[in-house]
């Protein structure tokens, strides 16, 4: 990529117009909040992605704001991709499906950063953050959604901050635009540190942003990002992760329903030998690929936990995603890679099982306490599926309709996909033996947790047994 002034428009493309409408469309938004920028500075893909180039992005334009005074919120720059929606309506990059619709994946992502003092021109690193989402985005057809959560692991601007994570919620200014090749609205990254994102997790996305719009130093009304914050709202104010995180998990309960993972389960019920209907799933042996019907009920169940309704319900389900229709070339959340049918759905019987052995990497592992506590009290489930494969595992509550476990048999199979369903005695039991994974320090690796009156077994390990499955 390099930096570049944009002239009078995007390039020219066979008969397409030489300045593409729904490249227009999105400067028509920036221009209505910089209209005094109508040249900024850019960062664009050297080699366009539709010519065979590694960046998706085709334009990330770079804007001065002075902020808000009256409201406090400071100076900072202002980016916005180009690229994630349909530019030129000419199915070079996406499909063109009609105005009526999402335009491309239907929406551009934005950033604010907090200008440091004597700063003249904004940092570029932020233009590869974006390029970096938009490749996840592009090459698993997942879309975001304001809420969503991103894991990363590593301070954003690749220095020693504390921001290594990021939140998505809408930009505070951009308004969504219709274009000839349909809607486009804007979301924007907010860079939160460990503890903000594990909150996150835990609670829920929309929460722990108003709580981050609530405190200046956090991000303040527009969640301007500053990579030099050492401090996280719990640190600023420590009533709220009682107050409010904690307090809103008992009430509300955690809109994460399900998360990849590094997982796998053993069934003990079966010899290993069997190849044709037991262990299939177990670390080292050949998974058997879910059919698309299977497919189709996990990546809905994953998509359940982010509605709240009275009643929590395995397939058929409806996404709280209402904002557009997606094309049906489109994959929604956490959908497999590999959702071609080996075996077909009717073939595959459903398997009671009598004792079953969960293995988990300790970033999954952390996440069981919330699974129960945030999940499964509060009657839903949650479900772990597989990086690896097509393994996944469902908790239930005995509240859930429509899953194949049941109480009088609680763990059950269909093919890789294995459902547990827990009483509310058990989850509580089971609360007090995990309760160390609550804690934030490093846990010594591997821990074992049985249960043998209920014949299940949980065990978290290092990651390299996943990563390594055949050692």
């Amino acid at each position: 990529m390099d930096e570049v002034r944009p002239n009078s428009g995007a390039q020219a493309h066979g008969l397409v117009p030489l300045f593409p409408p729904g490249l227009q469309a999105i400067y028509g938004e920036c221009r209505r909040l910089y209209p005094d920028q109508a040249n900024p500075l850019q960062v664009t893909a050297i080699v366009k992605y539709w010519l065979g180039g590694p960046d998706p992005l085709d334009y990330i334009s770079m804007y001065r704001s002075t902020g808000c005074p009256a409201q406090d919120i400071q100076e900072h720059w202002h980016y916005v991709s180009f690229g994630l929606s349909d530019l030129y309506g000419d199915n070079r990059v996406h499909e063109f499906t009609g105005a009526d619709g999402p335009s491309g994946f239907g929406f551009e992502l934005t950033f604010r950063l907090k200008r440091e003092i004597g700063e003249t021109a904004p940092p570029t690193w932020p233009a590869e953050l974006m390029q970096g989402l938009a490749r996840y985005v592009f090459q698993s057809e997942n879309t975001f959604c304001s809420g969503d959560h991103v894991s990363w692991h590593s301070p954003l601007d690749n220095s020693e901050s504390r921001i290594q994570h990021m939140l998505l919620t809408e930009d505070p200014q951009m308004q969504p635009v219709q274009t000839p090749f349909g809607t486009v609205s804007f979301l924007q990254i907010v860079g939160v540190c460990t503890e903000e994102l594990q909150a996150a997790q835990q609670w829920n996305g929309q929460g722990i942003l108003e709580l981050m719009r609530g405190v200046k130093v956090a991000g303040g009304p527009w969640l301007i990002t500053d990579m030099r914050r050492g401090e996280t709202i719990f640190d600023i104010d420590p009533h709220l992760q009682q107050e409010r995180v904690d307090q809103g998990i008992e009430t509300e309960g955690s809109n994460l329903s399900g998360v990849s993972a590094k997982c796998v389960w053993d069934d003990l019920s079966r010899p290993p030998e069997d190849e044709e209907d037991s262990r299939s799933i177990c670390i080292g042996s050949q998974p058997r690929r879910l059919s698309d019907k299977d497919t189709e009920q996990i990546r809905e169940t994953l998509r359940k936990g982010l509605e709240f309704n009275s009643k929590a319900a395995l397939p058929p389900i409806n996404s709280q995603r209402q904002s557009h229709e997606r094309p049906q070339s489109r994959k929604d959340s956490l959908e497999s890679e590999s959702s071609a049918a080996i075996v077909p759905h009717e073939l595959v019987r459903t398997r009671q099982l009598e004792s079953v052995h969960l293995k988990f990497n300790q970033e999954s592992g952390t996440l069981l306490p919330l699974c129960l506590r945030g999940r499964l009290l509060h009657g839903r489930h949650f479900t772990y599926k597989s990086i690896n494969g097509d393994t996944a595992i469902t908790f239930v509550s005995t509240g859930v309709e429509g899953a194949f476990a049941t109480e009088e048999h609680p763990y059950a199979a269909h093919g890789p996909w294995l459902q547990i369903l827990l009483t509310e005695e058990f989850v509580e039991q089971m609360l007090g033996d995990l309760q160390e994974l609550n804690t934030r320090e490093e846990t010594k690796l591997p821990k074992e947790y049985s249960w043998p009156e209920k014949k299940l077994k949980i065990s978290v390990l290092p990651d390299s047994v996943f990563d390594n499955p055949l050692q």
